[in-house]
């Protein structure tokens, strides 16, 4: 009798729900995801700013590694990244963006005056080949209406651009802010997010890698290379005479960035416009210049800049950045191919270790 009360006192308890400790547990749980969420509607007017901080520190970490054992000091090392950071991108930007302004609004006048005066149909009127593309064009469209809607949104742009120029210069000074600590703290940081993850070291590991190669390779091999692009082609409108070189560079450096788009959508109209102007020599070398040199530049840079850091597939590449662009605005160029990379090494740890699961079950 004493042994059958022992066997029943040894059972293991029953799997119940409704324990004390299952609660705690379910509330914990349920706290914490409420918790993570309202962090992340808190953090979300700052995604802007963290996306740029990450890039910088991921960028200007090199210098900063270099740096820290030299000053002795991190504060100083991370003060010194932040001050060449700013002098290499805000300095440039403002100078570029002050222009920009000034060349559309120019433009745009230049292009009301040659719709209103009648110049642009008297130039296709010139070509018989091509002249009833314009007719047509002009009974579909209302070109001056069209024309006047278009530089009155630029002027409105310009004018909000300037408005705003308190809350970008707050949203710049919050990109340096959080980029002294990424970089200050990097390490810290990096720590705790070892502790919470599942995952081993060596597959976190793995995942910090490609972050870094994943925003190296959108840096240097998407901006650098869509900047140069952008360069070449507003050096060539600026030496044929052009309007507004540096305003149609620009332009061409963001068409670059975006996959299965690019330069030649500015540069291919542009041609046509000194075909349809009588300058063939220029519109032959302006062709020339953007097949061969702009076109181009993307296969001689991008392994130069990148190797074999990334190589991400077209399809997947457009996806990444213009869903980023959806979805998180400007900062979703740098944030869409991190979160493609960190999922895509995610269901690849998970599959390795289900593959490992199942080799271990028939060795068994």
């Amino acid at each position: 009798m004493n042994e059958l009360e022992t066997k029943n006192n040894a059972a293991p308890p029953r799997n119940d729900w409704g324990s004390r400790s299952h609660v705690h547990t379910l509330l914990l749980m349920a706290v914490t995801v409420a918790g993570i969420y309202f962090c992340y509607l808190l953090a979300v007017p700052f995604i802007p700013a963290f996306a740029g901080a990450l890039a910088l520190a991921v960028l200007f970490a090199p210098l900063h590694r270099w740096l820290e054992p030299k000053v002795k000091y991190p504060n100083l090392a991370a003060t010194i990244c932040v001050l060449a950071a700013a002098l290499i991108v805000v300095v440039p930007a403002m100078f570029v963006a002050e222009r920009i302004i000034g060349e559309a609004a120019s433009g745009a006048e230049t292009i009301k005056i040659m719709v209103e005066s009648g110049e642009w149909r008297r130039s296709l009127d010139a070509h018989p080949l091509i002249a009833p593309v314009g007719h047509w064009i002009e009974r579909q469209f209302d070109l001056p209406e069209m024309v006047n809607n278009a530089t009155s949104w630029l002027t409105g742009t310009a004018a909000s651009f300037v408005q705003g120029s308190v809350l970008q210069l707050i949203g710049v000074v919050l990109t340096f802010y959080i980029f002294f600590y990424f970089l200050r703290d990097r390490g810290a940081a990096l720590k705790w997010l070892r502790s919470l993850s599942p995952l081993s070291g060596a597959d976190m590991t793995r995942v910090f890698d490609g972050v870094n190669d994943t925003v190296h390779a959108t840096i240097y091999g998407t901006f650098a290379v869509a900047a140069v692009q952008g360069t070449l082609g507003g050096l060539m409108f600026w030496w044929l005479g052009l309007p507004a070189p540096l305003l149609w560079g620009v332009v061409m450096a963001l068409l670059a960035v975006v996959p299965v788009l690019g330069a030649f959508i500015i540069w291919i109209p542009a041609a046509i416009f000194l075909v349809l102007e009588g300058s063939g020599g220029k519109a032959l070398l302006l062709t020339l210049w953007g097949a061969i040199v702009v076109g181009g530049i993307d296969n001689l840079l991008y392994p130069m800049l990148v190797g074999s850091r990334l190589k991400m597939h077209t399809v997947l590449a457009f996806i990444s950045l213009v869903g980023g662009l959806i979805v998180f605005g400007p900062s979703g160029l740098i944030l869409g191919p991190v979160i493609f990379t960190v999922t895509r090494l995610l269901l690849e740890i998970w599959s390795s270790q289900n593959t490992a699961e199942q080799e271990n079950d028939k060795a068994g």
